[in-house]
């Protein structure tokens, strides 16, 4: 018999976890709502024509296939079974995938779904996504995502909107953030400047692993992907530029650079006066690896815990043209739920949070207590307070190991003498005092 595990860069997650990752879910989707963004749902497999090629090249290679139905075999490629060609062989054995992220199957929904939507359509989703990413500090092959996503519209009102957005959900969630923005088409102007422009999906990609590996190793990636030394080193200086007047000296003879310089200046337009409580600051070596964006981009990092990103997103307003539906702009950011959990949980945030766990528990002597005390259960449920009843007359002692070992606040002890006076005593297990009650006191004392 096999020894029980999961797939590597997967979790289980005890009760206590999930209800605490429960409060990071709906603290997010209360502030979505609140900026009246809608909920969509799209299945967790997609097909493989709809996910490759959107996502660049390193990331179809993570995509996960999921094997054809019966006999696939019989139909596969039989010259590149035999000579081993993975890619060749794997579109004639498999036509689906896992889904990357949210955000393409996004465009594939609106495309399918565009006589039944009012644009601009504001949508958010909070579900898992797949990516067969070496397995890591707070990289997993299974994760969370929770989108928020307007198409329909080009206005830098909304790139304003969603800074808003995780701005308010990372001050809810009490963790200091740190908000970069940048413009792909002010790298895009990078490129053109430093003689580069043919290989920016190229410069980009390396440019993106630049808190990973170093400025030389992006350097050397860059060279190695065609781009020239001098051109190189000319884009690594000018990725240590922090202000928009200097940046428009360097891309005065650039039209797209200038494009995105103007885009960030709309939208501190309107996030400026507003304010938000975290830092934010322009950082071009920001670069989002994903192919599918095209302007404003942003990027969220924890202050006082090093784990990566836990937050990004950006504009993206040629993705719907790839499903045969053009001028369909859109924006979106994405949380990433499990690192978000992991910072929180490092930093001690969910000490301070209201258990979410039923607050007592009934405990019964006898056949005749028991049956009191589910009624007794019934009542207080019914006052929309969450109470646990222990299933049998077990012995005492066994009752109240299991429930100091849940965590209840409170045992709601029953015996003859409550049965015949019709009250319940409770003993508040942190302190130990313990009072006679009538049901409706009782219920008052839970809910208080």
């Amino acid at each position: 018999m096999s020894k029980p595990s999961i797939p590597k860069g997967t979790r289980d997650f005890l009760p206590d976890e999930v209800l605490n990752r429960n409060y990071i879910f709906n603290t997010i989707e209360a502030i979505f709502q609140k900026y009246g963004y809608l909920p969509i749902e799209t299945p967790v497999m997609e097909s493989l024509s709809t996910l490759t090629g959107k996502y660049g090249e390193e990331g179809d290679q993570l995509l996960f296939k999921v094997l054809n139905n019966g006999d696939y075999l019989s139909k596969a490629d039989q010259d590149a079974l035999h000579n081993k060609d993975s890619k060749r062989l794997t579109s004639s054995i498999s036509k689906r995938g896992l889904r990357y992220d949210l955000t393409v199957p996004f465009a594939r929904y609106v495309v399918m779904h565009q006589n039944d939507l009012s644009f601009p359509f504001k949508r958010y989703a909070i579900s898992p996504v797949w990516r067969a990413d070496k397995p890591q500090k707070g990289r997993y092959q299974e994760f969370y995502q929770c989108d928020v996503d307007i198409v329909g519209s080009k206005s830098l009102l909304y790139e304003g909107e969603l800074v808003k957005i995780f701005d308010e959900v990372f001050t809810k969630l009490d963790i200091a953030v740190s908000i970069k923005v940048n413009n792909r088409k002010i790298l895009e102007g990078i490129a053109e400047v430093a003689g580069a422009k043919d290989y920016f999906a190229a410069m980009a990609v390396a440019i993106d692993k630049l808190d990973k590996i170093g400025g030389d190793k992006v350097s050397a990636e860059m060279i190695a992907k065609g781009i020239s030394e001098d051109a190189a080193k000319t884009i690594l200086q000018s990725l240590s530029i922090t202000s928009l007047a200097e940046l428009s000296t360097l891309l005065a003879t650039s039209d797209i650079g200038m494009e995105g310089i103007a885009e960030l200046k709309s939208f501190h337009k309107f996030i400026d006066p507003v304010g938000i409580t975290n830092k934010i600051g322009l950082d071009l070596t920001l670069a989002r690896g994903l192919s599918y964006y095209t302007g404003c981009i942003f990027e969220v990092t924890a202050d006082d815990v090093q784990i990566g990103s836990i937050g990004g997103g950006g504009r993206y307003d040629d993705l719907t043209s790839q499903f045969g539906l053009k001028d369909m702009p859109g924006v979106g950011i994405s949380f990433g739920a499990e690192r978000i959990y992991d910072v929180m949980k490092e930093l001690g945030k969910f000490d301070s949070i209201p258990s979410q766990s039923p607050i007592g528990i009934i405990l019964s002597f006898d056949e005749e207590s028991l049956h009191y005390g589910f009624q007794c259960a019934h009542q207080i449920r019914q006052a929309g307070v969450s109470v646990d009843i222990y299933p049998e007359a077990a012995k005492f002692k066994k009752q109240m190991k299991y429930a100091n070992a849940r965590g209840f606040k409170y045992a709601l002890i029953i015996g003859d003498q409550e049965v015949s006076d019709q009250t319940l005593s409770i003993k508040n297990l942190q302190s130990g005092d313990q009072q006679s009650l009538s049901l409706d006191k009782a219920i008052e004392l839970l809910k208080s």
